[in-house]
C-alpha cells in the first residue's frame, strides 16, 4: 500500500505535468514551468489540510480554484 507514497497531488498545465508532495508542496516529478509551479504551490497552501484529509481518507471533493 505504500507504493503510492509520499502523499501527493498531480497538476496539469497545457501539455506539462507535475507531481507535488502535499507536505512540502515541492514538485517531486514532472516538467511544469516555474510560473505554473508557483500557482500550484500557492493553491496548495490554501488547501493543504483538505488535500491531506482527502489523501488519508481516500476521498475526493472539489476544491475552489485559485483566485
Amino acid at each position: 500500500m505504500n507504493e503510492h507514497n509520499p502523499p501527493h497531488i498531480h497538476a496539469v498545465y497545457g501539455e506539462h505535468n507535475g507531481m507535488f508532495e502535499i507536505s512540502t508542496l515541492k514538485m517531486i516529478e514532472g516538467d511544469l514551468p516555474a510560473k505554473a509551479q508557483t500557482l500550484v504551490q500557492e493553491w496548495g497552501q490554501k488547501y493543504q489540510t483538505e488535500l491531506m484529509d482527502m489523501w488519508n481518507n481516500r476521498t475526493l471533493k472539489k476544491l475552489p480554484p485559485l483566485e
